[in-house]
């Protein structure tokens, strides 16, 4: 049995699809004969009993003293809570039972390579996973499964020479469900008979509340719509005491059946991240409101491809700004017909 460690965080602020997306890598590792051991920080949000349900050991970071400073040296700095210094050795001392670790993987915006070279002794490889492409790493391999213009250019000068990239969506972590559900796939009509909302775990600015209210306002009773929230959600209650006084609306909370949501769905309405590829992955056509800057250049390149129409970020976008555009995709079942097949062209199969 070769053996696994996962650092990743989740919280209010950071959100939940790191964890998600490091579990789906977990899964693929299990099977792959890897014992596999998270290690995340103690933040309001984290996700330790989850992970802990899907059968994963956790080993939780004690809470950093309020004394203990935090050099800014990036620009997500604060996300860690501590110094990278700090953290490092909070990991080495929480593995130091473990035995030799073949696989060290980082999933975290407050990382780089002078974390990297405290833990690099201890792990045979190590793996990095990035979205920003705003750091160096010292890894021997970096995923970052994002769709951008340049990408094949952005991690020049960003990782040592020796390292494997994997970039692009043909390297999205998709869980086991999305690839059983794309079995079922049909072709799609372009007719919008059921709506999905869904903002990732978090969603501190509640735009899932903006998008009930739009949808709201188009006032089509015959239209169902799936609200799907996480756990972590600060506003849950309150997202759940109005999608009940919808007859045609239905809540979730912290579901595990997601890809059947999408294959039912006929139009998503919900933020970029890991959602992205898995919308992408089964043809659904997605009206898109980033909630976080990381999110936007993401964004505006898969829009130029065709397959989601991106309002913009959140605080500049308006319940009417959503009415309009639904509107529009309801009368126009061949542009949601071109957005699902442009779409599913992103990501392979």
């Amino acid at each position: 049995m070769k053996t696994a460690v996962i650092r990743v965080d989740a919280s209010i602020e950071i959100g939940t699809g790191h964890v998600m997306r490091c579990l789906t890598l977990a899964e693929e590792l299990h099977d792959d004969s890897y014992d596999v051991t998270f290690i995340t920080s103690d933040h309001e949000g984290h996700l330790a009993d989850f992970i802990q349900s899907k059968g994963f050991q956790v080993i939780k970071l004690k809470k950093p003293s309020k004394e203990n400073s935090i050099k800014e040296e990036l620009q997500h700095s604060h996300w860690l809570g501590t110094s990278q210094e700090v953290d490092a050795k909070g990991v080495l001392h929480a593995i130091a039972e473990l035995p030799t670790i073949d696989l060290m993987v980082v999933d975290h915006y407050a990382i780089d390579y002078r974390w990297e070279l405290i833990i690099k002794d201890r792990a045979k490889k190590m793996f990095v996973i990035d979205d920003l492409a705003d750091r160096y790493h010292h890894c021997d391999l970096l995923l970052d499964q994002n769709f951008y213009l340049d990408m094949e250019k952005r991690y020049e000068g960003l990782v040592d020479k020796h390292c494997t990239l994997l970039l692009g969506p043909k390297y999205a972590l998709l869980r086991k469900e999305f690839k059983e559900a794309e079995k079922k796939l049909k072709v799609r009509s372009g007719d919008i008979q059921r709506i999905l909302v869904f903002f990732g775990g978090s969603d501190p600015t509640n735009e899932t509340k903006k998008a009930i209210k739009a949808i709201e306002k188009i006032d089509k009773k015959n239209i169902f719509v799936d609200v799907v929230v996480g756990a972590s959600n600060p506003n849950k209650d309150q997202v759940e005491t109005l999608v009940n006084k919808f007859p045609n609306m239905i809540y979730h909370c912290q579901v595990s059946n997601m890809a059947e949501l999408m294959l039912n769905a006929d139009l998503a309405i919900g933020a970029g991240g890991s959602a992205t590829w898995e919308r992408c992955y089964l043809g659904l056509p997605a009206i898109t409101i980033g909630v976080a800057y990381n999110q936007m250049e993401i964004l505006r390149a898969v829009e130029k491809s065709g397959a989601i129409i991106n309002l913009g970020y959140s605080s500049h976008i308006s319940i009417e700004n959503l009415v309009e555009q639904i509107k529009s995709l309801l009368s126009n079942n061949n542009t949601l017909k071109q957005m699902s097949i442009q779409s599913s062209k992103l990501i392979s199969h």
